[in-house]
């Protein structure tokens, strides 16, 4: 049996806190105007904290054998808060604004406190259940709208922290949770073009993003179109040079949409105009291909194209491995697999009329698949190659369950 007196324990380690009799480190924090600086002890950070482990390492003494740490980012009031748990283990935060409990999770983790982190996070993520509850009750009050001002507050944060976004698991969760449900307050914030490239492709990268795909369009090419002032307003007046410019901007962030959940209409509307920085392939192509499918000897008008395309997988969301393509392409028929070649302009492509099995392992028999070469950048004409009527019966091999962890789609055969 054994008897525990924590709360002993924290009450006088919270007194040691206010001796300064031996301290040996001296933590100034705030900016200049507001700076205050606060006494610690050595042996106490270190323990409790590894950011200050590895942060009092690098830190001569002066000749007083003190140490001297300077967070002008830190607020004298959360800092203060934060001493407290690290010497006592107790955080109150029963009558501080809404705002300043985020601060404190943020810094928390800025320090790897994780275990305070996470016991934040938790709780600002009940709140943000119980102001959403009191809306759809009409029983928000403006004056106390914590989601609004949170989502603001982390719009600039996010900036910040992304660099270290690996280290941030409880704090990006809590993000997530909330980016997710209310996507609209990060997307309609003034200091949404702000953001990073790397804090943007974090949100587009969520799949359950409560907005709709073509509004994460819109707002993807503002916030590209922000990062380049010098392009012109009016679209109509933009060059080859400009589109150019926007897709590069662009291009970590494009693939991430969802474009087969975007309406045919919304289509013509807002992605034609754009349609110079999508990739991989273009209207022509769709022409060229749909052509060759009909064995038609011209090529089809782009007003008269007969075939929409609709994506099933997307690489570059989906990732590249055989076993993705043989889950997701499964059962699916009359499919065209394009492929782009790293650090060329070369398009490469084939086309299986039947359905892709991902059940048995054999070879497919069929004289209209045919595999091509699409024109592209310096590649000036296309090239299509058939399948030979006397070896159709080899025209596609479905590799079977256990190859397709290294065996993707497979046209032709010798």
């Amino acid at each position: 049996m054994s008897f525990k007196f924590f709360d002993k324990l924290s009450q006088d380690f919270s007194e040691l806190l206010n001796d300064e009799k031996e301290y040996n480190v001296v933590i100034e924090v705030d900016k200049e105007e507001n700076k205050k600086s606060f006494t610690s002890h050595s042996v106490v950070l270190r323990y409790r904290s590894t950011y200050f482990t590895k942060e009092l390492e690098n830190i001569a003494t002066n000749e007083n054998h003190v140490k001297t740490i300077i967070k002008p980012n830190i607020s004298a009031q959360i800092f203060e808060i934060i001493l407290k748990y690290i010497y006592g283990g107790v955080v109150n935060i029963e009558n501080i604004e809404t705002k300043l409990i985020y601060e404190l999770m943020i810094v928390a983790n800025e320090l790897e406190f994780e275990e305070l982190s996470e016991k934040l996070g938790s709780y600002l993520k009940l709140l943000v259940a119980e102001n959403s509850t009191k809306r759809r009750l009409d029983l928000d009050e403006p004056s106390t709208d914590y989601l609004h001002d949170t989502i603001k507050l982390q719009s600039k944060k996010i900036k910040t922290t992304t660099n270290n976004c690996n280290e941030l698991k409880g704090l990006n969760r809590f993000y997530n949770d909330i980016i997710t449900k209310h996507p609209n307050l990060i997307f309609e914030s003034e200091d949404f073009t702000s953001l990073q490239e790397a804090a943007l492709i974090s949100i587009l990268e969520n799949d359950n993003l409560q907005l709709e795909e073509i509004k994460i369009w819109d707002y993807v090419v503002k916030w590209g179109i922000a990062q380049n002032p010098t392009l012109p307003k009016n679209l109509e007046e933009w060059s080859k040079e400009n589109f150019k410019t926007l897709k590069t901007t662009l291009q970590q962030c494009l693939p991430l949409i969802r474009y087969f959940h975007i309406s045919e209409k919304d289509i013509w509307e807002k992605l034609k105009p754009f349609r110079k920085i999508l990739d991989i392939i273009n209207e022509e192509h769709v022409a060229e291909i749909s052509s060759w499918i009909d064995r038609k000897s011209t090529i089809y008008s782009l007003a008269n194209v007969p075939y929409k395309l609709q994506f099933i997988l997307r690489g570059s969301k989906d990732g590249f491995q055989p076993k993705t393509f043989w889950n997701m392409c499964g059962g699916h028929a009359g499919t065209i697999v394009i492929v782009k070649v790293a650090g060329t302009d070369e398009i490469l492509g084939g086309y299986n009329p039947l359905a892709w099995d991902n059940t048995k392992k054999d070879f497919m028999e069929t004289n209209d698949s045919f595999i091509f070469s699409l024109k592209n950048g310096n590649i000036q004409n296309s090239i299509l190659s058939r399948v030979k009527i006397e070896k159709c019966e080899f025209a596609l091999f479905y590799c079977g369950p256990d190859k397709q962890k290294t065996c993707g789609p497979c046209f032709g055969y010798g």
